[in-house]
C-alpha cells in the first residue's frame, strides 16, 4: 500500500507519462506541487525521484497501469481521491494543451478514484479558469 503522498505521485507521473513525453514543463510542475502545497509538508522531497521510479517500474510492468490505479485507489481515502484528481488536473493542464492520451488517462483516473461528477466538473472548470491564455 502507498502512503497519501506516494499515492499523489503516482497520479501525477501517470498523467505525465499518458502520452509517453514527459515534458519539462510536466516534470517541472510536479516538483513545484510537492514543495509548495500544504498536502506535502510532511513529505520528504528528496523521495520524489524515488518515488516516481517506482511509479515507472508498475506502469512497465504486467497490468501496469492498472496495478497502479489499484494501488492508488486502495491507498487513498475518499477524501483525498478528489485531490489526486484535482493533482491529476494539474499536469495535464500545465502545457496548455490537454492531449487525447491525458482525457483519456484522466477519465480513467476519475472513474478509478470514484470522483463523482458534480466533484469532477466543478474541478476541471477550476483548472479551466486557471490556465486561460487570454
Amino acid at each position: 500500500m502507498l502512503n497519501k503522498h506516494a499515492a499523489f505521485v503516482y497520479v501525477m507521473i501517470m498523467v505525465s507519462a499518458s502520452d509517453r513525453n514527459m515534458k519539462n514543463v510536466e516534470l517541472s510542475s510536479i516538483g513545484a506541487i510537492v514543495k509548495h502545497l500544504p498536502i506535502f509538508a510532511d513529505y520528504d522531497v528528496a523521495r520524489l525521484t524515488e518515488t516516481a521510479a517506482a511509479c515507472a517500474d508498475t506502469l512497465a510492468g504486467p497490468r501496469g497501469l492498472d496495478t497502479a490505479l489499484d494501488s492508488v485507489a486502495n491507498s487513498l481515502p475518499r477524501h483525498l481521491r478528489e485531490t489526486a484528481y484535482a493533482l491529476a488536473l494539474e499536469i495535464a493542464a500545465v502545457d496548455l494543451r490537454v492531449k487525447p492520451a491525458e482525457l483519456k488517462i484522466l477519465k480513467i483516473i476519475r472513474e478509478r478514484l470514484e470522483v463523482d461528477h458534480a466533484t469532477a466538473d466543478a474541478l476541471e472548470k477550476s483548472i479551466l479558469v486557471r490556465y486561460v491564455a487570454d
